[in-house]
């Protein structure tokens, strides 16, 4: 199985090349959602998140206020590491089941989206790697412009993030982003052409397919072997 890595910054376009991704077929293991179920109430995740920040943080049915955990965690680098720290285990817990459930329904080649790849050295995992570009000038305007915010608290949230001129010197694949939807999904083409090539003799290994050729072949070894050692000790 291909496991194709997919990150970003705030504000860069992941989500909307996750969503190509989608609409062509391939499936996405998207690390953002996973992160909501373990923060859904009376999880393992929700606890330690309670107990570490205080119910202020709940809603009234006691659900999590995640724009009110954001606000708490981007102003503040050691507790936004602190609530990595807590959520680490249950996301990537939750990240391997997903795939899991992927890799027993026969899927070939799977995209991992996740925000903080490399910050969470899940790009070992990964081949190839695709990081979504743009220039500072545009991710700003953008997250200015989509959460209604102002461009001080805008800029805090883009630097509390690895900055992506780093993620692009770690990248497999960049999609530049700074133009047009068009240019996006012109862009995307190549890359799509690039990520479904057929499987290397170690990706077709790892696949369900792979597996199961291995595991025949074994059997096929052992019937031939036995059939053999049978005949000679007669």
């Amino acid at each position: 199985m291909r496991i194709v890595g997919l990150t970003g910054g705030i504000a860069s376009g992941k989500s909307t090349v996750s969503n190509l991704f989608k609409t062509h077929g391939i499936p996405v293991v998207d690390a953002d959602l996973v992160a909501r179920d373990v923060l859904k109430k009376g999880t393992g995740g929700w606890k330690k998140i309670v107990s570490a920040f205080g119910e202020d943080i709940l809603q009234p049915d006691g659900e999590v206020d995640r724009p009110k955990l954001g606000q708490i965690v981007f102003s503040n680098p050691e507790k936004r590491q602190l609530l990595n720290r807590l959520l680490a285990p249950y996301i990537s817990s939750g990240i391997f089941w997903e795939m899991l459930k992927l890799w027993m329904k026969g899927f070939k080649v799977i995209v991992l989206d996740v925000p903080l790849l490399f910050e969470a050295k899940m790009d070992k995992w990964t081949k190839p790697i695709i990081v979504i570009w743009v220039d500072p000038e545009t991710q700003l305007q953008r997250l200015v412009l989509r959460d209604r915010t102002s461009a001080d608290v805008a800029q805090n949230r883009i630097n509390a993030q690895m900055s992506l001129d780093l993620k692009r010197t770690r990248a497999d694949i960049v999609i530049d982003n700074t133009g047009s939807l068009e240019d996006l999904k012109e862009q995307f083409q190549n890359v799509l052409f690039e990520v479904t090539k057929p499987l290397t003799w170690t990706e077709f290994g790892l696949s369900k397919q792979g597996a199961a050729s291995v595991l025949i072949s074994i059997i096929v070894g052992v019937l031939i072997f036995r059939k053999v050692y049978n005949t000679e000790s007669l």
